[in-house]
């Protein structure tokens, strides 16, 4: 199963010729690859899977998967 997350752009970066992020997921900063997409600027909510920014999201959708999350890690393991 994969698993893609939401975060929220905080700067921009080149790193050897590739467009990089700063991605904020609640408190847990990573940098992810943001080549794929030509409009992200800082503030933007991104898909990320596995080091790389899958699309763009609005601020509500990105809630709204966040929601889910949380939800899904309250009900814990499936037997």
């Amino acid at each position: 199963m994969c698993l893609a997350v939401p975060g929220q752009v905080e700067s921009l970066h080149d790193d050897a010729g590739l467009r990089m992020a700063r991605i904020d997921f609640g408190g847990v900063y990573k940098t992810v690859c943001v080549e794929t997409l030509a409009d992200v600027a800082p503030g933007a909510w991104v898909l990320v899977h596995a080091g790389v920014a899958l699309q763009l999201l609005d601020a509500e959708a990105a809630a709204e998967s966040l929601r889910l999350l949380a939800e899904a890690a309250r009900l814990g393991p499936t037997p």
